[in-house]
C-alpha cells in the first residue's frame, strides 16, 4: 500500500495550477449518458474516482477514452441499465448515475453506496424526488430496482435539505422528462451551475442553477458537445492552506476566486494577505498565524464542510484558540485523532471542535481515513518537525491529482512510496 512521506518545516513558494473539479467532473460524466453521440471533457482531473466513473460508463456500453486531462465518452451504443455492485462500491458518489440512466433508458438497477439496506440517510431524498417524477422503486437486499412505468414526468419538488447529489440527480432525470420540473431549496454549489451549463450546451433547458429554485423544461433530445470542467475549489483551498501553515507565498492559477469567498476571510483572520485577480489568487502568510474565533460549516455559499478538516489542520499552528462547528456531517472529525498523534491540541464534543494552537507539530506515521481528512494530514505534515508518513492514501487519490508533485513544485519535500 502506498504512502506519502513528508519532511516538514519548509516554507512553500511558487505557483500552482489548479486541477479540474472532481465534484463537477463526476456528475458531468454521468450526464454524458443523456446525450446521443460523443462528448469530450477537457480539464478533467486524473483521479481514481474518474477512472471508476469511466469503468461504469464502459460497462453500460459507452466508449470511453482518456488522453491526458481530456476524457471522451461516446454514448451512442448505451445498452445496459444495471450497474454491478463491485463498480458501485468503487466510488462513493456513484448514485449520481441513477438519474442519468433513468432519463436515457427508463429503468435502472444498482446497489446504493455501501451495499447495505437503506435507512434514514440522504439518499432517501433522491428516491423520494424520483418517485414524484413517475419512477417505481423497489428496495431489496441492498439493491435498487428502478423503473419508469409510463413516462418520466416533470414535478414540483421541495427538498428538505439543499442536497447537492439530490439536486443533480433530479436535474439529470428531468432534462428528458415530459413537462416542467421545479426544484425548490436546491443546492447552490458552483458544481450545480457547471452541470447546468453543460446540459444546456447539449440542448437542455435549465434555468436558475446557482439559485435556490431551479426550473427544468423537458426536451426530446440531447446531443454531445465539448466542455471544460470548472476548477476545483476544494483543491484551491487545500493549496492556500499549504501556503498558510508554512508561512509561504503561493499564487494559484486557473482558479475561480468567487467560488471560495467564504474561506478567504478565514485565512485573512489568520493574518494571511490574499489578492485575487482574473483567475488567480495570491497568498502571503505570516510566520505565526492568528486563531479564528469561530467557523461554522453550512451549505454553499457559506463555509464548505469539505474545507473543515483542512483548515483545522492549519489552525493547529495558530497562536490561540479557534472553534469549529460542523453542521453538515455527523462524523467529520476522524482526522482529529491522527492530528493528536502529531502533537495537536484539539477537543471535540458533538459538532464542536476546540483547537488550541501549539508551537510545534511533530512528524509521525498517520493514517488517512477519508479524502479531506487525508489532505489535512498532508497539510499538517508540511509544517511538522521531522518526517511524517501518511498511509492509506487511496482516499487522497480520489480527489487530488498527484498531490505530491503539485506540492513539490512549491518547494515541499514530499514523495510517494
Amino acid at each position: 500500500m502506498q504512502s506519502l512521506v513528508i519532511e516538514g518545516g519548509r516554507r512553500l513558494c511558487g505557483e500552482i495550477q489548479i486541477q479540474g473539479a472532481k465534484n463537477s467532473a463526476l456528475p458531468l460524466l454521468a450526464a454524458a449518458i443523456l446525450g446521443q453521440g460523443e462528448t469530450t471533457f477537457t480539464n478533467c482531473p486524473l483521479l481514481t474516482d474518474i477512472y471508476a466513473a469511466c469503468r461504469i460508463l464502459s460497462y453500460l456500453g459507452c466508449k470511453c477514452k482518456i488522453d491526458g486531462n481530456t476524457v471522451s465518452a461516446d454514448t451512442s451504443n448505451l445498452v445496459n441499465f444495471e450497474v454491478p455492485d463491485d463498480l458501485m462500491r468503487e466510488m462513493r458518489s456513484s448514485i449520481i448515475f441513477l438519474g442519468a440512466i433513468l432519463g436515457r433508458l427508463g429503468e435502472c438497477r444498482l446497489s446504493f453506496p455501501g451495499g447495505c439496506e437503506l435507512g434514514p440517510r440522504p439518499i432517501d431524498i433522491h428516491l423520494s424526488a424520483l418517485r414524484k417524477m413517475g419512477v417505481t422503486i423497489k428496495e431489496e437486499y441492498g439493491m435498487l430496482d428502478c423503473r419508469v412505468e409510463k413516462e418520466l414526468s416533470g414535478a414540483k419538488i421541495n427538498l428538505p435539505f439543499p442536497s447537492v447529489g439530490a439536486t443533480e440527480n433530479i436535474m439529470l432525470a428531468a432534462v428528458l422528462a415530459k413537462g416542467q420540473t421545479e426544484i425548490k431549496n436546491a443546492a447552490r454549489e458552483p458544481e450545480i451551475t457547471d452541470l447546468a451549463k453543460y446540459l444546456n450546451l447539449c440542448g437542455a433547458k435549465i434555468y436558475g442553477a446557482g439559485e435556490s429554485t431551479i426550473t427544468i423544461e423537458g426536451v426530446d433530445f440531447l446531443h454531445g458537445c465539448q466542455y471544460e470542467v470548472m476548477p476545483d475549489r476544494i483543491a484551491a483551498i487545500t493549496y492556500l492552506c499549504a501556503g498558510a501553515i508554512t508561512g509561504g507565498e503561493i499564487n494559484l492559477a486557473k482558479v475561480c476566486p468567487e467560488h471560495i469567498d467564504a474561506v478567504i476571510p478565514v485565512l485573512e483572520e489568520m493574518g494571511c494577505h490574499l489578492y485575487s485577480y482574473a483567475d488567480n489568487i495570491y497568498i502571503n502568510a505570516p510566520k505565526r498565524l492568528k486563531p479564528v474565533k469561530i467557523i461554522r460549516t453550512m451549505p454553499y455559499p457559506a463555509f464548505p464542510t469539505d474545507a473543515q478538516a483542512i483548515v483545522s489542520a492549519v489552525l493547529c499552528k495558530a497562536k490561540g484558540t479557534s472553534i469549529i462547528v460542523e453542521n453538515i456531517f455527523e462524523n467529520r472529525y476522524k482526522h482529529v485523532g491522527e492530528l493528536l498523534k502529531m502533537g495537536a491540541d484539539i477537543k471535540t464534543e458533538g459538532k464542536v471542535a476546540i483547537i488550541q494552537g501549539v508551537n510545534k507539530l511533530y512528524g509521525t506515521t498517520v493514517c488517512a481515513t477519508d479524502l479531506r481528512g487525508g489532505a489535512a494530514l498532508v497539510i499538517a505534515g508540511l509544517a511538522a518537525e521531522g518526517k511524517t508518513e501518511v498511509t492509506n492514501i487511496k482516499h487522497i487519490d480520489r480527489g487530488y491529482e498527484s498531490i505530491e508533485k503539485v506540492l513539490s513544485f512549491t518547494g515541499a519535500k514530499i514523495e510517494r512510496k
